[in-house]
């Protein structure tokens, strides 16, 4: 039966990989893998009870993470709604090509490291279409920003939610992860953002044209954008604070983060009809929210922990260090592989093959994959759900960027890795 459930598992992850090709929502297919899997493996079992026992504890573990992400998600999507982030981008009014790629690139760095990629890079497309009417230059802005969220969003606990999942199972912890791989993180950013300073020709067209298109938000601000954006941010920047000196799981931090900004939108124009006021409460972001997404991981989740309560991915550890036998080597390969394979069951499955007895909080193999998880995925646009939302946006071509964009996102890559493993060879 071990060899029925790591074919399911295997097919599952071949539909999740070719989602566009044979037009299936990748969701569907987790969840379906989860559910054979765990139905496989009770129906082999001599103990069912034991089964049921393995897979409470696993969805104990996997709610945390999805708890955190529907708040994270939500606080996110109802800072968008008050169109808080325009207190950022409307401040970038530069008309110098090298200058803006520049300003935009770090902006979408440092911002995609208190969102999330995927919010980042939507909110930062936005923003070019508004300054950058040329589309081909707009396509090379569009592919930086891919580059610099998934870099940004790599080196803090809240930025990827590969990073997000480490954190919440107890392999990183929120200090050591942004002071080792702030650097790394930065040249992964950078090595392609100076290679397109020197490089990259053309300008940023007629700035008349821009006016067409207002690129997600209108010309009317809405009231009380700058307070949800601070407190939004504050919120989400206070999870780590609250998790180091409660000691409780961070999605509890989230929900009290999500809690104020709900009663917040509440106490703002609280007299107006209550048709108008929905589109800028916590009732309404919820509804707006990509609850597919949370599904998806909630699938993969419980598909990879069947395979973790079976001890398969122990056994494959043990074979992979066998056979390749370099850790620093399986993990940047792990990286690679995340440009065509989701991260999130990568990085999943990284976590039910290495046990925290044997390799402990902030271990080499913890910090390096949260590095190679997050950023390998922009070698390729469709490695990352910033990619991906990127992709439909701007209409990017796969071929396109992989001929203009990946060659330089993997010497990023691979500049960082480098970077991790010298500063961890210094440390250590």
């Amino acid at each position: 039966m071990d060899v029925v459930i790591i074919l399911v598992f295997v097919v599952g992850y071949m539909a999740i990989a070719l989602e566009h090709p044979i037009k299936i929502n990748k969701t569907a297919s987790a969840l379906l893998t989860g559910v054979l899997c765990w139905t496989l493996y009770a129906m082999s079992s001599d103990n069912v009870e034991g089964v049921a026992e393995h897979l409470n504890e696993h969805l104990a573990q996997t709610a945390q993470i999805l708890f955190f992400l529907l708040g994270a998600m939500t606080i996110v999507e109802l800072v968008d709604a008050y169109q808080g982030f325009r207190l950022v981008t409307d401040r970038i009014q530069t008309k110098n090509a090298v200058k803006l790629l520049w300003l935009v690139c770090w902006v979408t760095f440092f911002l995609s490291s208190i969102l999330d990629n995927l919010t980042t890079s939507i909110v930062m497309v936005s923003l070019i279409r508004k300054l950058i009417p040329n589309k081909d230059m707009r396509m090379f802005f569009a592919g930086m920003i891919v580059i610099a969220a998934n870099a940004g969003g790599a080196w803090t606990p809240i930025g990827d939610v590969t990073t997000t999942m480490l954190w919440i199972g107890g392999q990183i912890s929120t200090v050591n992860i942004m002071k080792v791989l702030f650097i790394p993180s930065v040249l992964c950013m950078l090595v392609p953002l100076l290679y397109l300073t020197f490089t990259m020709k053309g300008t940023l067209g007629d700035s008349s044209a821009a006016a067409q298109d207002q690129g997600g938000y209108g010309s009317e601000k809405i009231r009380g954008g700058s307070i949800m954006l601070f407190l939004g941010v504050g919120a989400l920047v206070f999870v780590p604070v609250f998790k180091t000196v409660t000691h409780l799981p961070p999605y509890i931090g989230m929900l009290l983060g999500l809690g104020v900004l709900w009663v917040v939108s509440e106490m703002i124009n609280p007299h107006a009809d209550e048709a108008l006021r929905k589109p800028y409460t916590a009732a309404g972001a919820l509804q707006r929210i990509d609850t597919s997404s949370v599904l998806f991981f909630l699938g993969i989740l419980l598909a990879v922990g069947a395979l973790e309560s079976m001890t398969i991915l122990h056994h494959f550890a043990v074979w992979l260090d066998g056979t390749v036998g370099s850790q620093s080597v399986i993990v940047t390969l792990i990286g690679l592989l995340s440009a065509v394979i989701d991260n999130v069951p990568l990085v999943a499955a990284s976590m039910g093959m290495y046990s925290l007895e044997a390799y402990p909080m902030d271990h080499f193999i913890w910090e390096y994959l949260a590095y190679c998880a997050g950023t390998g995925g922009s070698i390729l646009i469709i490695g990352s759900a910033a990619g991906v939302a990127v992709m439909g946006m701007e209409k990017i071509d796969f071929i396109w960027y992989l001929k203009r964009v990946s060659l330089i996102a993997m010497l990023g890559y691979f500049a960082g890795c480098g970077t991790y493993l010298v500063i961890y060879q210094m440390i250590h």
